[in-house]
């Protein structure tokens, strides 16, 4: 089973878990050489560390009973992207209206601004240049495929 069989199968496995709770998805799966197998998910909410284990458990007997691995010669770990990691997914975007975000164009120019809405092809962020009385607020429409990537930025 090549390692692509492999993401597609536990991806149906993800699926099959996530079912029974919609407020959950997948984000990305990853394998690496040593049959670590990576599983991002996120929620609308969040995800707890609680849900991350319920998750894992669910998946790890799933893998386990398909005999995907030799004798469970496999180790999985689930949990959320983490907000260093790019948003990847629409459902992503749309969870984090509202905050702060960097955009970084194809063109690998950036803007930051406030996420204030989102839409099947495009975003719409709201950037402040300047400051005191010159500062002048915009709001930008930026079409989705003129992106490279988005991340969130925490303000303290």
């Amino acid at each position: 089973m090549t390692v692509a069989e492999q993401i597609q199968a536990i991806e149906a496995f993800i699926g099959d878990v996530l079912a029974e709770t919609p407020e959950y998805f997948m984000v990305s799966v990853k394998i690496k050489p040593t049959n670590n197998i990576r599983v991002y998910l996120d929620g609308d909410a969040g995800l707890t560390i609680e849900k991350c284990v319920f998750f894992n458990r669910k998946l790890y007997k799933l893998i386990e009973e398909a005999a995907m691995y030799a004798e469970g010669d496999f180790s999985l770990e689930v949990s959320s992207p983490g907000i260093t990691e790019p948003l990847k997914l629409l459902r992503q975007y749309q969870k984090n209206v509202g905050r702060s975000v960097e955009v970084l164009f194809n063109d690998d120019t950036e803007k930051q601004g406030t996420l204030l809405a989102v839409t099947e092809a495009d975003i719409v962020i709201e950037s402040t240049e300047g400051k005191g009385k010159k500062a002048v607020t915009q709001q930008l429409v930026i079409p989705l495929n003129n992106i490279k990537s988005t991340t969130v930025q925490i303000k303290f």
